[in-house]
């Protein structure tokens, strides 16, 4: 995997301060994309086990919050082998840090057992975030007053309880 960028002290793309990781890799390719560049696999540079521990040493701060994943598409099947175990380590070192995730694949229509984006680490991979952000960014339906996503279309969803119900469970309204 590879990644354009990791932003520390990040307030825009989740509650609180966030560490974000930006990933590489895109097929949605949204009209309006703020980050067309990474629709590319290999866009940035690679992701290796010093990012990881980079990553770690930022989370370690107490004055951050949690990690956000974005991109790109952190829900790609390749991206979501890599991510799958720095999630765990987070998980594991910080339990009081959230992850959020965003993705413009649709979790009950893309991410579910037997759909297009699902593969064998999928299942854990989000129930180990606890906002999911999902949908497709799309042009006509962009609105700059939305809280943590940019069109009408796309959901903030609080994944621990979407998992316990089965069913999307909005964490925004």
């Amino acid at each position: 995997m590879y990644y354009g960028n990791i932003k520390e002290y990040d307030v825009a793309n989740g509650e609180g301060v966030r560490i974000t990781l930006f990933v590489s890799g895109c097929t949605n390719h949204c009209e309006g994309c703020f980050q067309p560049d990474t629709w590319d696999f290999h866009y940035g540079q690679p992701y290796t086990e010093e990012t990881e521990e980079q990553i770690l040493r930022l989370l370690s701060q107490p004055v951050v919050d949690g990690l956000t994943l974005l991109g790109g598409e952190p829900m790609e099947p390749e991206n979501q082998r890599v991510l799958t175990p720095l999630v765990r380590r987070v998980k594991r070192e910080y339990p009081e840090k959230n992850v959020w995730c965003f993705t413009g694949f649709i979790y009950d229509r893309d991410l579910l057992p037997g759909q297009r984006k699902h593969t064998e680490v999928t299942d854990e991979f989000l129930s180990m975030i606890d906002v999911l952000v999902d949908g497709p960014f799309i042009l006509a339906k962009r609105n700059l007053a939305l809280t943590f996503r940019g069109s009408e279309n796309q959901r903030v969803l609080d994944m621990k309880k979407t998992l316990l119900t089965g069913k999307p469970v909005l964490y925004l309204k």
